[in-house]
């Protein structure tokens, strides 16, 4: 996130093609200047009337928290002739500031006509941020709440692969309880730069 094409070349160049952006016009931007080989994944919050600009090539939507959104991603997708794969963001954390779903929401969603009638979204999996704490017993306990979800929905939904949980300050209790996926940009590249 926030990096420039450059650093994210020198990765490129050194064999990684997986990379994530928070912001959508930061995103297009690196698309539109990178090689077209790398899979881009939005991974911060989505508004619904962003996602126009990426429908095109956007490899996977990591935010998603609402039916509404899944029911644009499904029409931007429908008109590109795509379907794009989609996590569905639970909230695990004790913090009010984390988007997400909680259990009741996600299974009204799946189980809702509108979910059913989707053709150009797949859910692939979901993803959520642990509460940012040094407590690692706490971080542990949202991990494992997370991997129950996961496990829950997997007997659902049929293309359900990906648990994406742990970042850079705590990917190692992420993939003791269970992750597939982790982002670990702030390891990779440094700090973010934030614009002033």
């Amino acid at each position: 996130k926030t990096k420039p094409n450059e650093d994210i070349l020198q990765a490129y160049k050194a064999g990684h093609s997986i990379f994530g952006e928070n912001k959508v016009q930061e995103l297009v931007q690196k698309w539109e200047a990178l090689p077209k080989d790398i899979q881009w994944h939005m991974i911060g919050h989505v508004q619904r009337n962003k996602v126009k600009y990426m429908a095109e090539f956007v490899s996977l939507i990591h935010g998603v928290d609402s039916l509404k959104l899944l029911l644009e991603i499904n029409k931007q997708a429908k008109k590109h002739n795509r379907k794009i794969s989609c996590l569905l963001q639970i909230h695990i954390a004790d913090e009010d500031t984390k988007f997400g779903l909680d259990e009741s929401e996600l299974n009204a969603i799946i189980n809702s006509e509108e979910f059913k009638q989707l053709e150009n979204i797949k859910i692939v999996g979901v993803m959520g941020m642990a509460t940012f704490t040094s407590d690692k017993a706490q971080i542990r306990k949202e991990f494992k709440r997370l991997k129950r979800v996961f496990d829950h929905l997997k007997k659902s939904l049929a293309d359900v692969s990906v648990l994406s949980m742990g970042m850079s300050g705590d990917y190692s209790i992420a993939i003791e309880e269970g992750s597939t996926m982790v982002r670990i940009g702030s390891s990779i590249f440094g700090p973010r730069n934030y614009s002033t």
